[in-house]
């Protein structure tokens, strides 16, 4: 969602530049000529007479201003999802804030339980409220490789400072073909 906003963003500024870019150039070119009659660029003359006549109820007004509503119901909505999802520690003094994303407390856990015997490889996600561990293991690991992840994940969470503990998901496949 972040890089959406990271495209859609510059677009909008751009948008308004031009904007304002001819606004600039319809403002001097209209000092400049002594009898404004029209626009350098934009026939404002034009559009002010079709904007005289039209009134709230007339067709095209009440569309335009829900469109503008949606779009900008839309561009509201889409910042505040895409607002950063940090992972807050416990704060070592009242003054300082820790936090870390979600990428790196899955690579931190991913790394411990690759490392963990018996597993051939895993796949982890972490958000503030989860922690979702996948591993494979190889053929002779029985069940006892679920426990043994979910201790894993757990002995790393506790020597976190975490400010919020993560539930921890734990799922197990087996990895076939040799060592």
């Amino acid at each position: 969602m972040r890089v959406l906003l990271r495209v859609l963003a510059p677009l909008l500024g751009l948008a308004l530049a031009a904007a304002g870019a001819l606004l600039v150039i319809e403002v001097v070119a209209a000092w400049v000529r002594t009898p404004a009659t029209a626009g350098l660029l934009v026939p404002w003359p034009d559009w002010r007479t079709t904007v005289e006549t039209l009134t709230w109820a007339d067709q095209p007004v009440p569309g335009i201003a829900v469109g503008v509503a949606v779009v900008g119901l839309l561009l509201v909505l889409l910042g505040l999802t895409a607002r950063r999802h940090d992972i807050h520690f416990s704060s070592p003094t009242p003054d300082v804030t820790v936090t870390t994303s979600p990428r790196v407390l899955a690579r931190l856990v991913g790394r411990r339980v690759r490392a963990a015997d018996g597993v051939a490889a895993a796949s982890v996600t972490a958000s503030k409220r989860r922690v979702s561990v996948g591993a494979q293991g190889w053929n002779d690991a029985g069940p006892e490789l679920r426990s043994e992840v979910d201790g894993t994940v757990s002995a790393l969470l506790d020597e976190l400072p975490l400010a919020r503990r993560p539930r921890v998901s734990v799922t197990v496949q087996q990895r076939k073909g040799p060592r």
